[in-house]
């Protein structure tokens, strides 16, 4: 009889125990978002990571605590900022649209110190003497990024690493695929790049590559707007200043610099 008593006991304790905790998990259920659902649908569901959040569920969760912009999400474009700025009841700002650039040019173009037959993969090139390329700084061509660009906008064309401005979305997850961080993100209106990323002295450089930059600053110098600057044989270009007027191109004596001859207004974030 004890031990009945004990079983009846212990089972009586658990049922109380057990409509305690469930009456304490109602009384203090925590209320979930009823915008949550609707900011979700309104995002594309890709999980890119573009919004500098884990994935959209991530960024829907960030936008119904105020903790992003509704702006934010570069795949979703327009057309999403203006459904979550309408179900946030916020005002939606006026957005640029942005691209990627990658500063290299190399390509066939620049010299091999060895034949590499490992993995396609510019990380797995990367354990190897920091890859098979002369130039520390150039593109290894194994299309890392462009495996890893859902919209099908980045290509490897001639050995090196090449943007279709009209595919990106600037997500920027092949920016964070490169291994030696030769994609950077520009505003989508720039028509003016210097896809170069090497510090090397000119007559170090010559000798691996024939288009990269020897940092002899006439770009520079030729500049009116003061948009190009060269530090430790880098040239770059201040997008703020540029007006895109292609002095520069036109004056590189490697004809490196490129002058797309877009619009020069501002690309408004398209959807």
């Amino acid at each position: 009889m004890n031990v009945w008593h004990a079983v009846l006991a212990l089972g009586g304790l658990g049922v109380v125990l057990g409509l305690v905790i469930a009456a304490a998990s109602r009384f203090f259920k925590a209320e979930a978002d009823p915008r949550l659902e609707k900011l979700a649908e309104a995002l594309p569901g890709i999980n890119c990571g573009g919004c500098g959040h884990t994935g959209c569920a991530a960024f829907a969760n960030a936008l119904a605590a105020g903790e992003a912009d509704v702006s934010g999400c570069p795949v979703g474009g327009r057309d999403a900022a203006e459904q979550l700025s309408s179900i946030l009841g916020v005002e939606l700002k006026e957005a640029v649209r942005m691209t990627v650039l990658v500063r290299c040019s190399g390509g066939v173009r620049a010299r091999n110190k060895f034949q590499y037959e490992g993995i396609g993969d510019c990380h797995a090139a990367m354990q190897i003497g920091g890859g098979p390329k002369d130039c520390s700084y150039g593109c290894l061509g194994l299309g890392t990024c462009a495996k890893t660009c859902a919209f099908g906008a980045v290509s490897i064309v001639d050995d090196v690493a090449v943007v279709d401005p009209e595919r990106c979305t600037a997500c920027q997850v092949c920016v964070a695929a490169c291994p030696k961080g030769l994609i950077i993100p520009v505003p989508y209106h720039a028509d003016v790049h210097i896809p170069c990323s090497s510090r090397e002295k000119g007559g170090t450089l010559r000798k691996i590559c024939d288009i990269g930059c020897l940092g002899c600053r006439i770009c520079e110098k030729v500049c009116i707007h003061n948009a190009i600057s060269v530090e430790d044989n880098f040239a770059s270009i201040d997008f703020e200043k540029c007006n895109g007027c292609g002095d520069c191109a036109e004056k590189c004596p490697r004809k490196l610099i490129v002058d797309a001859k877009l619009d020069r207004g501002p690309r408004l974030m398209e959807g």
